[in-house]
């Protein structure tokens, strides 16, 4: 199986910047794609960045430009630099990643709350 422990988040100013950070541990060879979701009350969670195996990334319309989603294999870790934070990224921030083998699941880290307040 493999975990996910994201840290990193905190309360920020508008126009701030934060890193997250996704620690992955257990069978770390088999983890494809990754990605951070975010979920704020009253909303489903959504997707806000993609990284894909060979390096191709997505956003969310509404954070491009402004965050990076970036992995390093070697430390079993991915980070999402956020900066020109909004109000509106206030949310809990998820680290989800696929796992491929005899099966194929994925797994959901336990979220860490950034909150973008004045």
């Amino acid at each position: 199986q493999v975990q996910l422990v994201e840290s990193g988040g905190d309360l920020v100013q508008p126009g701030g910047s934060l890193r997250l950070s996704c620690i992955a541990s257990g069978n770390t060879f088999s983890i494809g794609a990754m990605a951070w979701y975010r979920q704020s009350p009253g909303k489903q969670r959504e997707l806000v960045a993609h990284i894909f195996n060979d390096g191709r990334t997505t956003y969310t319309g509404s954070v491009k430009d402004r965050f990076t989603i970036s992995r390093d294999n070697a430390k079993n870790t991915v980070y999402l630099q956020m900066n020109s934070l909004k109000v509106e990224d206030t949310a809990v921030y998820y680290c989800h990643a696929m796992i491929y083998g005899t099966m194929t699941y994925d797994s959901w880290g336990q979220g860490t709350q950034v909150t973008v307040s004045s």
